[in-house]
């Protein structure tokens, strides 16, 4: 059992509750990019280096990821492919994907990339607050209490 992470856009301060927490419950975490990340040394802490390219990351993500496992990542397109495996999906911001709203969140970004397609302006996400840190930590604490100790 293991958490993979969508590090290419995944905030440091979420790398950072993830490390704590890997070396906490002793958790392998793999950080999967299209660039070199940073980690600490740490035998729970891994990093794989994709070549660069559209969706190069996500990909490796899916073919690797088990049923059971923890996905980080806002993409929703990667999550609910990775909940089709079984694995679970948890974005940066705390918000669990599951199968009965992946489908949803894939319909709305769908509808809002069309909007800005056509040149409405729709704005960019909120910046990362401290109650989502919170919420973010509490689900990977829920995920963490489910395993076998």
């Amino acid at each position: 059992m293991q958490i993979w992470v969508d590090a290419d856009a995944c905030p440091s301060v979420i790398k950072e509750v993830l490390f704590r927490a890997a070396e906490r419950r002793q958790i392998t975490v793999t950080l999967v990019a299209n660039q070199s990340v940073r980690v600490p040394p740490s035998p729970f802490i891994k990093s794989i280096r994709v070549e660069s390219g559209f969706d190069v990351a996500d990909n490796e993500i899916v073919k690797r990821v088990s049923k059971g496992e923890l996905v980080i990542t806002a993409d929703i397109p990667l999550a609910d492919e990775v909940i089709a495996k079984g694995a679970l999906a948890l974005n940066p911001r705390g918000e669990l994907y599951t199968a009965e709203n992946v489908k949803a969140r894939l319909n709305m970004r769908d509808f809002m990339e069309t909007l800005r397609a056509s040149g409405i302006q729709s704005g960019g996400p909120a910046p990362l607050s401290q109650a989502d840190r919170q919420a973010f930590a509490n689900q990977l604490d829920r995920w963490l209490a489910r395993l076998p100790k």
